[in-house]
């Protein structure tokens, strides 16, 4: 048996998939980090969740709802939890909710940002994949 055990879940169920601490190069000049280095973090966070459902690889096909709410900080633990909303034929769409840490305090949590991304299973040929039910 693993030390370090891998949790046993169903694919698509809601899940911790990215944890990335915020760095002074992801800033914008007012100190923020950049909502583009966010947008990229869900977007992998979302991809992981897609990969397991399709079974495949996965491509972003449609970004329907991006909203930040609070700022990030340098120094901030960010974590995007990500879950699936909808699954079609060929397509995915999966929440992402992404919470931030200050300080190392983990009373400090809280929301910062929430989207909804679609994306599509290929196959070998990168065509759209027909997904299992």
């Amino acid at each position: 048996m693993s030390k370090y055990p891998i949790e046993e879940r169903n694919p698509g169920e809601r899940q911790l998939t990215v944890r990335v601490l915020a760095m002074p190069a992801d800033t914008n000049p007012s100190g923020h980090i950049f909502g583009g280095w966010l947008m990229s973090q869900v977007d992998i966070a979302g991809s992981l969740i897609a990969m397991q459902v399709a079974d495949a690889r996965v491509v972003t096909v449609a970004v329907h709802d991006f909203q930040f709410e609070k700022p990030v900080h340098v120094g901030d633990l960010v974590s995007c939890y990500a879950e699936v909303e909808r699954k079609g034929n060929t397509s995915i769409r999966v929440k992402v909710e992404v919470y931030a840490e200050r300080d190392r305090d983990p009373h400090t949590v809280g929301r910062v940002a929430v989207a909804s991304i679609t994306y599509v299973g290929l196959d070998e040929d990168s065509r759209p994949k027909i997904l299992k039910k």
